[in-house]
């Protein structure tokens, strides 16, 4: 999850983790896209 914070946008994990801090929404949905990614990778093995 994306949240907007004071210094720019901040990728959450579901558990809360701060998993980024970044300046602009393109930053941010691109490391969620990566988290993402590296997620269903691994459960497919």
């Amino acid at each position: 999850m994306i949240r907007k914070i004071k210094a720019g946008y901040r990728v959450l994990a579901e558990s809360g983790r701060n998993m980024g801090t970044f300046k602009t929404l393109v930053e941010a949905k691109k490391r969620l896209q990566q988290i993402e990614f590296f997620k269903h990778l691994r459960a497919k093995k």
